[in-house]
C-alpha cells in the first residue's frame, strides 16, 4: 500500500502574499512527489511556487483583509471545480485559523483535524499564548500589553532594555505599512512612537522581556497531531541562522535531537487538545537554561521538509495520510540533516553537508522553480537597491549656512578656518 491515498487530492492554502514562501512549495513537491493532485489556492502568479511541475491548477486566493465570508465563497467555488473532497493544508496563521472557524462549513468538500475552532486563533495570538503558557506551566518571557504609548515606555524601562515587541495578531498588519510582526526595541521612546500605531496594526503591541541570542540557544518543533492527540512526525531542529540575522525565519536548521523540546512541544498540545500541524519556536535562556516557548504556529513552518524522516514521512503528509485513513509508518529521524533557504544562506548552500540536505528551491526533480526563482531574486533585490539610492538621491545635502563676517572684525582663526 502506497503511504498516501493518491485518489484524495490536496488543496494548499495561503493568504499572504509572499512570492517567496518556499514552504508553499515544499508542501506542492512534498504531496506532489507521493502521487497527489495538488492544488494551490494562493497569489503564485509572479512566484517560482506555479512554475512547479507537482502542481495541479492553480486558483485565485482571497484577498489578504478578506472576510470569513469571502474565504469560504473561495473555498466552495475550489471545491467545485476540484470535484471531490480534498485535504486541505492551511499555509499561513490567516488560513489556519480561518479555515478552523469554518470546519462545520467546510466538511464534507474538504478533510480538516477536529479539534475546537477556536484553538488556532488562540494559540497564534502572542497574547493569548503567554496565558496558554501560564496555564501549562511553560516557560514564556514576561509579557506586558500596555494600553497606552506612555505605559509602554513604562513598561519597556521596566522590563529592561532592549525589550522584543510584537504584536499580538500578526496576521492583520497591513500590507506595505512597514510594520514587522517582531523586532528587537533599544530605547522607551521607540516603544512609544510604536505603540502610537496600534489602530494602524490592528491588534494590541506585546512589550516582551529580551532572551538574548546565542549559540545552541535558538529552537523549533514541528509535528503532527493526529486524532488521538499523539505528536506523529516531525522533530525537534536548532537554528543556525536565520534572516534577518537574529530574529526572522530559519535561513539554516538543522535536525537535532533534544528530549526537553520534544517533551514541551507534547506537552502544550497534549493539554490544549490540539489536532493537526504545529510549529513551535523556543529560545533557551543562558542565565538559567530553561527553553522559553516564544510561539505556537498552527499550521505548517516553511522548514518542515527538514524533519523527513527514513519512511518518507513529513508532517504534511501525516496531515494527508491521517486524514484520509491510512497508518502512519514508524520512519526514524535523520539526525543531522539540514535544510537550507539558498537565496538567505548562499554559501551554505555550497558546503558539504554529510548529514543530508534538503534546498527550500532547487530539485533535481524540480529544476524550474529554482531558476524562476534567482531571476526573480534578482529582480527584488536591484529594486530595493534602485530605490535606496534614489530615495538617498531626493535628499539634498545640508551645507552650513552662510555666515554673515564684518571684515573689520574678523579674526584670524576665522580667515584660516573659511
Amino acid at each position: 500500500m502506497s503511504l498516501l491515498d493518491t485518489r484524495v487530492p490536496a488543496v494548499v492554502l495561503r493568504i499572504d502574499r509572499n512570492p517567496f514562501h518556499h514552504g508553499t512549495l515544499g508542501a506542492v513537491r512534498s504531496l506532489g512527489r507521493a502521487g497527489v493532485d495538488v492544488h494551490v489556492v494562493a497569489d503564485c502568479a509572479g512566484s517560482p511556487v506555479a512554475r512547479s511541475r507537482f502542481v495541479r491548477r492553480l486558483h485565485a486566493p482571497p484577498s489578504p483583509d478578506a472576510s470569513a465570508d469571502e474565504v469560504l465563497a473561495v473555498l466552495r467555488r475550489v471545491a467545485a471545480q476540484v470535484g471531490r473532497p480534498a485535504v486541505l493544508v492551511p499555509m499561513d496563521d490567516a488560513t489556519a485559523i480561518a479555515t478552523a472557524r469554518l470546519r462545520e462549513e467546510l466538511t464534507g468538500p474538504y478533510l480538516l483535524p477536529v479539534m475546537p475552532s477556536a484553538l488556532p486563533e488562540r494559540v497564534a495570538d502572542k497574547g493569548e499564548l503567554a496565558a496558554v503558557c501560564a496555564s501549562a506551566g511553560l516557560p514564556h518571557p514576561r509579557t506586558e500589553a500596555p494600553d497606552t504609548p506612555a505605559r509602554a515606555a513604562e513598561d519597556a524601562l521596566r522590563l529592561g532594555l532592549p525589550v522584543v515587541a510584537k504584536w499580538s495578531r500578526p496576521w492583520l498588519l497591513p500590507a506595505g505599512s512597514g510594520l514587522r510582526s517582531t523586532q528587537v526595541l533599544h530605547t522607551a521612546r521607540e516603544a512609544r512612537e510604536l505603540h502610537a500605531r496600534t489602530a494602524e496594526a490592528g491588534s494590541p503591541l506585546l512589550l516582551q522581556a529580551f532572551l538574548p541570542p546565542g549559540a545552541d540557544r535558538d529552537w523549533f518543533f514541528h509535528g503532527y497531531a493526529d486524532r488521538t492527540g499523539t505528536v506523529r512526525a516531525g522533530g525537534p531542529g536548532r537554528k543556525h541562522l536565520s534572516w534577518p540575522r537574529g530574529a526572522g525565519l530559519t535561513a539554516v536548521g538543522r535536525w537535532t535531537p533534544n528530549s526537553e523540546v520534544t517533551a514541551l512541544a507534547e506537552r502544550v498540545t497534549g493539554e490544549l487538545g490540539y489536532r493537526g500541524i504545529l510549529d513551535l519556536d523556543f529560545r533557551r535562556c543562558g542565565a538559567t537554561g530553561r527553553y522559553h516557548l516564544l510561539d505556537f504556529n498552527p499550521r505548517p513552518g516553511a522548514q518542515f521538509r527538514l524533519f523527513t524522516d527514513s519512511a518518507g514521512l513529513d508532517v504534511v503528509r501525516a496531515l494527508h495520510a491521517d486524514l484520509t485513513g491510512r497508518p502512519l509508518p514508524d520512519g526514524d529521524p535523520v539526525s543531522g540533516r539540514a535544510f537550507v533557504v539558498e537565496n538567505y544562506a548562499p554559501l551554505a548552500a555550497l558546503r558539504p553537508a554529510p548529514g543530508g540536505r534538503e534546498l527550500a528551491w532547487w530539485a533535481g526533480d524540480d529544476r524550474v522553480p529554482g531558476l524562476a526563482m534567482w531571476a526573480l531574486w534578482a529582480r527584488h533585490v536591484s529594486g530595493r537597491l534602485r530605490r535606496r539610492l534614489g530615495a538617498a538621491a531626493e535628499v539634498p545635502a545640508q551645507r552650513p549656512a552662510p555666515r554673515a563676517v564684518t571684515p573689520s572684525l574678523t579674526t584670524d582663526n576665522e580667515k584660516a578656518s573659511s
